[in-house]
């Protein structure tokens, strides 16, 4: 399985959904929507729908269709990107670069960029829980809903954020070092594997062993960050690089060196990956994208 490939096509899909979903610019409300679609469309590498829909695709039946996932793939996008807008803001970590362009609040001003991650992030629950979208019984999809917001919420990736940023210049144990990672990184990466597991009726076994699968490469996911964040450009990350250590936060490689922390990182990807040994079929994608993870440049 060649993973460029792989990803280049997975991609599209996504980017095909997202299109159709989206709110176009239109009417009374154009100007915020604009504001939406700008960073929704900025280009990234849509890691978490393409999460989602190979988890779906591995614990479903030969009947599976993606279309069934598709909106909760795209609602992940849409929470994912509100939360680099807000990242990005002078408040936060005052990014002026984001998938290789301006941010958004360089673009249209510190308002409109808050106002666009809201509006993102309140579409995306849109999408969840519309009407239009039907395939998913009410059950799980209420259990999906549940997912996705604790792991965006105040005890994951919103709750992770705020203890990066209350933190800034500290020495903090590890123990909390770890609480942060999982928070507002591996929280989200998890809860993509579990919605695309539930969307296809994964079993309560399968969905543990997916949570395991994300756990792992939800750490080696931030552990890499914080590597490409001292080893990078801001040409290959399409982000300032050296800002961690310039605003003194807690990464990894501040608390054991670059070489410890790629081992860190390489042995997180080894027990995702022995996760996936609970699975018969369907595994190759979620083995190739774990590797990719701890392999990626940017």
């Amino acid at each position: 399985m060649d993973i460029k490939t792989y990803l280049i096509d997975q991609k599209k899909i996504i980017e095909e959904a997202l299109t159709s979903y989206m709110l176009l610019a239109n009417g009374d409300f154009a100007e915020h929507i604009e504001t939406m679609r700008y960073s929704l469309f900025a280009g990234g590498k849509r890691i978490r729908p393409i999460l989602c829909l190979a988890a779906a695709r591995m614990v479903g039946d030969k009947n599976f269709d993606d279309n069934t996932v598709l909106p909760v793939a795209c609602a992940l996008e849409c929470i994912h990107t509100y939360s680099l807008i807000h990242d990005d803001l002078p408040a936060m970590d005052n990014d002026d670069l984001r998938r290789g362009k301006a941010t958004n609040h360089t673009v249209y001003g510190e308002a409109a960029a808050i106002l666009a991650g809201d509006g993102l992030q309140c579409f995306a629950f849109d999408l969840l829980s519309s009407p239009d979208f039907n395939a998913i019984e009410p059950q799980a999809r209420l259990k999906i809903i549940s997912i996705i917001s604790r792991a965006a919420g105040p005890m994951g990736m919103v709750g992770g954020q705020s203890l990066d940023v209350t933190h800034e210049g500290e020495k903090i144990p590890f123990e909390l070092l770890r609480t942060i990672h999982r928070s507002k990184t591996g929280a989200l990466i998890t809860a993509s594997l579990l919605s695309g597991c539930i969307s296809a009726g994964g079993t309560k076994e399968q969905c543990s062993f997916i949570n395991d699968y994300g756990r792992g490469i939800g750490l080696a996911f931030q552990i890499v960050d914080d590597i490409l964040n001292v080893e990078s450009t801001a040409e290959e990350l399409g982000k300032a690089t050296g800002s961690d250590a310039r605003r003194g936060k807690a990464t990894y490689p501040a608390f054991f060196g670059l070489e410890k922390s790629k081992g860190m990182a390489a042995d997180a990807v080894k027990n995702a990956i022995q996760a996936l040994d609970h699975f018969e079929t369907g595994t190759e994608p979620l083995r190739e994208l774990a590797l990719y993870i701890n392999n990626r440049t940017n």
